[in-house]
């Protein structure tokens, strides 16, 4: 694995691409200050150029090197979460490219925690004289549903080959679905810290690092908003996986509450069978033709890690269909309803 790290940082630092895994899912690196291997990233992924990347940093990195300032806040939740599942938006320092933020003004940072993650961003920073940065969207096609496992990364890009890009081995993601991303860019605004998207670490973990709720982006959405909220909420940074319709199947996916399934699923002629229906409890769901029942976990952790592989799998199998019981709503699901909220959505009317 040495070998394959150090030839892993040279080819970033060529400008060349290289998927890695972190605790949340693979990411497709490269050079975070390389205009061309930007693009490189943006073209393989067929990814729309004002949609911003995160830029993956070492443990104990210079961030002054990369965000022109870093609040108080920010030093406190790398303190509390760092290394791990946890994305900051910080204004962009001028020397690093506007390219890897989407053209915006703002830099998303993360500092993952899986080891092989640390060894290549330790060896690439040394290659770099000690500031280095790679920028890394999850190693999938734009808007399809992101791998958790080094397979999952070869399937989707099958026409890049070895030389085009080199593939990290690193076991299944732990965490299994993307960072929570908190914003703190316009904080000297009057804007407090804002969830632009919900993931493993959670609003009521960062309270009790902030000492204060930040607000949520999906929440104004969902709850309604009053006129200064509407404001913050429009004046939000463009960050990843925020679109309505992302991490998608290419299988049509719904979710439904579970009385509504049954019906549903009987309503359905026979072209649009077989179905797969992914459901908590199936011990009283009939037999019918056509249906598969699969059980999945009702524990928030284990169904986020088990999610996306979850997806491919299914997508796979020759279902016309995929339907998923709505998960709970508290708060310890909202980052999986995110997930399948906007999976859905790729297929809605």
């Amino acid at each position: 694995m040495d070998d394959l790290i150090r030839e892993a940082a040279q080819r970033l630092a060529d400008g060349r691409l290289v998927a890695f895994p972190t605790e949340t899912v693979y990411g497709l690196g490269a050079d975070a200050e390389n205009e061309a291997a930007i693009a490189r990233i943006y073209a393989a992924k067929g990814r729309p150029s004002d949609h911003p990347v995160i830029v993956h940093v070492a443990d104990g990195a210079n961030l002054e090197y990369w965000a022109s300032h870093v609040p108080v806040q920010a030093r406190r939740l790398i303190d509390a979460f760092w290394p791990g599942p946890l994305t900051l938006i910080l204004p962009r320092a001028d020397r690093v490219p506007a390219a890897v933020a989407g053209g915006q003004d703002t830099i998303g940072l993360r500092c993952p925690s899986h080891p092989v993650a640390q060894d290549l961003l330790e060896a690439f920073s040394q290659l770099k004289g000690g500031n280095a940065g790679v920028a890394a969207p999850s190693a999938n096609k734009f808007g399809q549903v992101s791998p958790t496992q080094a397979d999952h990364v070869r399937a989707e890009f099958v026409e890049l080959g070895d030389e085009e890009l080199l593939v990290l081995e690193g076991g299944a993601s732990e965490v299994g679905i993307e960072s929570t991303i908190v914003d703190l860019s316009r904080l000297e605004e009057g804007v407090g810290p804002m969830i632009l998207r919900p993931g493993h670490i959670t609003a009521d973990d960062l309270s009790r690092v902030l000492g204060t709720e930040p607000e949520s982006l999906f929440g104004l959405k969902r709850q309604g908003a009053d006129q200064q909220a509407s404001e913050n909420k429009t004046g939000a940074p463009r960050v990843s996986g925020s679109l309505k319709a992302h991490y998608a199947p290419r299988t049509p996916l719904f979710v439904l509450p579970q009385a509504e399934i049954l019906q549903w699923v009987a309503q359905l002629p026979q072209d649009q069978l077989p179905i797969a229906c992914v459901v908590f409890d199936a011990v009283e769901n009939p037999v019918l033709p056509g249906v598969e029942w699969v059980l999945i976990d009702s524990d928030p952790k284990a169904y986020a890690r088990k999610l996306y592989a979850l997806l491919r799998q299914l997508d796979r199998g020759g279902y016309r269909r995929l339907v998923f019981e709505q998960p709970p709503s508290s708060a310890a699901w909202r980052a999986i309803n995110d997930r399948l909220g906007r999976a859905a959505a790729a297929f809605s009317k």
